[in-house]
């Protein structure tokens, strides 16, 4: 009980204030390129986690974790961080979203399969940044 305590501290808090940052621009660059702009599942899911990934690099090395290491060294790790985790959420998300909702349309499917990934991408990128990208 007191290893998920100590995951709790500032750096989580921190953690959380540079996601919601992230979550609100991301969201609408998401949803927007899906809806408005109707561009495919991947290609507005890639380009939420493409553009909002440079901003949390540099909140998340220099705010929350303060890692005063190598920055090529930790942008590496950052975008192999990334890269896992966006392939490990939304891959997991989107085929058990059409599963669980297979009697809706495609828009609603894929719309719930975004929301699903956010939610498993933001829990792997917390554990990947802290435990590897700026360890």
């Amino acid at each position: 009980m007191s290893k998920l305590f100590n995951l709790l501290d500032a750096k989580f808090w921190k953690f959380i204030i540079v996601g919601v940052i992230n979550t609100i621009v991301g969201t609408a660059i998401m949803f927007g390129f899906y809806n408005f702009l109707h561009f495919s599942y991947w290609t507005s899911s890639a380009a939420n986690y493409i553009l909002t990934s440079i901003l949390s690099f540099f909140l998340n090395k220099y705010f929350t974790f303060q890692h005063k290491g190598s920055s090529w060294k930790s942008a590496l790790r950052f975008a192999v961080n990334i890269a896992v985790c966006y392939l490990l959420a939304y891959g997991i998300a989107k085929p058990v979203t059409l599963l669980v909702l297979a009697d809706t349309g495609q828009r609603l499917q894929e719309n719930v399969a975004m929301f699903v990934g956010m939610v498993l991408f933001t829990l792997l990128n917390y554990i990947g940044q802290r435990f590897f990208a700026f360890k």
